[in-house]
């Protein structure tokens, strides 16, 4: 058994229309959500912030700054490892980023970018039904979303579709009304 914690960026800053997309930074309300999560991170049972023995992520500016955020709100300083093939990578990209892993560590938090991680979701969680955690992902896995996989493998190397359960998932308004939905989520 191994475990899959997903965790999208925080809400990101599109003001400046001269950055490329990779260089955007958060906004105020992204600044705040990331906190608000990272402390829901550490508080939640399964894993804490420092506790997943490895987290991947992309190394964009709106990412980076989501997981500096998130450890100093946790009071922890988890050690990264930055893919550049993470940064709006598909599914697919993302599977083959999890089967690469050596070690089999346990546990592994993927911190990156929609569509993909939403994607990636449903790519594991079978469509049958029986999890009602998936039908809210199905309507939006927001900025700064956070979801828990258990996947029914022993290896890395054989992570394959409908293979996980998903068993948590926040979302930032779930812990702060004030950051709820607007328009441009």
């Amino acid at each position: 058994m191994k475990t899959l914690g997903i965790f999208r960026h925080a809400k990101s800053d599109w003001n400046d229309a001269r950055l490329r997309d990779f260089d955007r930074p958060l906004n105020k309300r992204g600044r705040v959500g990331a906190g608000v999560m990272g402390k829901h991170i550490r508080d939640y049972g399964l894993e804490n912030l420092v506790g997943w023995k490895r987290i991947l992520a992309s190394p964009a500016v709106r990412v980076t700054q989501t997981i500096e955020l998130a450890g100093e709100a946790a009071g922890e300083t988890p050690p990264i490892t930055w893919d550049r093939r993470i940064y709006l990578a598909n599914s697919a990209t993302l599977i083959e980023v999890l089967r690469e892993q050596d070690g089999d560590p346990r546990s592994i938090m993927l911190v990156g970018h929609n569509p993909g991680l939403e994607d990636l979701i449903f790519d594991l969680v079978p469509d049958d039904g029986s999890n009602p955690l998936r039908d809210v992902v199905e309507d939006k896995f927001p900025t700064a979303a956070y979801a828990v996989i258990q996947l029914d493998i022993e290896n890395w190397a054989d992570l394959a579709e409908n293979c996980g359960r998903l068993v948590h998932l926040v979302r930032p308004r779930d812990l702060d009304a004030s950051l709820g939905p607007d328009l441009n989520d």
